[in-house]
């Protein structure tokens, strides 16, 4: 999967087309990521014995077609690969050429 943990994206499709975030979770197997306060549900949480009922906003994973991610001038943009002689594969944005930097940043 060409999308990492900590990737600034931009929701191109669905109710919350047109927001930023950053990734927070990558589902693999399924082609689908988590990210933050985008496409939220609410679960509701019946009340058990001494605690009260509750509403939770949890997010739901979101497949890889509906997000793009941003490059370093923050314009949607695609993921591609460049192996060196070495045969060391780095993520490099399409359009500009650079090479993505590694950052995890979580919650």
């Amino acid at each position: 999967m060409k999308f990492k943990v900590g990737d600034k994206v931009l929701v191109t499709a669905g109710k919350d087309k047109g927001k930023k975030s950053v990734i927070t979770q990558v589902l693999p197997k399924k082609e689908q990521v988590v990210v933050k306060d985008v496409n939220m549900y609410v679960r509701h949480v019946r009340a058990v014995a001494d605690k009260p009922g509750e509403k939770r906003r949890l997010p739901r994973p979101l497949a890889t077609a509906k997000i793009a991610i941003l490059n370093d001038q923050g314009e949607p943009d695609r993921i591609g690969y460049q192996v060196d002689k070495k045969g060391h594969k780095t993520r490099i944005y399409k359009k500009t050429g650079q090479v993505i930097k590694n950052t995890k940043k979580t919650k």
